[in-house]
């Protein structure tokens, strides 16, 4: 069935491909404390997807370097400007072909409808060196990135 997501205005919808996330996030970098302008991001991983085809005249496309120097593809809705997903360049198919096993898609978790509170206590906080806010006892928690961040590959 999938989860139910949507931009802030609405005029993009998509179904995620698993019922729940393979894993969840909550990253504290200065990435995304300006992308999501709060103090931290949350992103909810799932097997490769590509948004719907009816969505891509709405869809625009900001692609950033990351730390380890792969290309960051970020897209979001022309509309009203709602961070959507993103996915690393090196791991998009090219037209008609299948994704690599391991090929991941990161959903912002602001899209995600039924996304709760038990969900997120199983979040994984990360770069939480620059955290700007506590760090709640018991999560697991990285300075910086975890040494396995892809759950597909070991």
């Amino acid at each position: 069935m999938g989860m139910k997501a949507r931009c802030q205005c609405g005029k993009i919808q998509f179904t995620t491909p698993t019922d729940k996330p393979l894993k969840l996030w909550i990253c504290h970098c200065t990435e995304c404390q300006h992308q999501s302008s709060s103090a931290f991001g949350i992103t909810a991983t799932f097997p490769y997807f590509e948004l719907p085809e009816s969505a891509s005249s709405m869809v625009g496309s900001y692609t950033r370097i990351t730390l380890k120097g792969r290309e960051l593809e970020c897209l979001f809705c022309k509309e009203c400007g709602a961070r959507l997903l993103h996915r690393f360049r090196d791991a998009v198919p090219a037209p008609g072909e299948q994704p690599e096993f391991s090929a991941i898609t990161s959903v912002k978790g602001g899209c995600l409808e039924d996304l709760n509170k038990e969900m997120l206590r199983s979040a994984v906080h990360i770069w939480c060196q620059e955290a700007i806010i506590d760090i709640p006892e018991g999560v697991e928690k990285w300075d910086q990135a975890p040494p396995h961040p892809n759950p597909l590959v070991n």
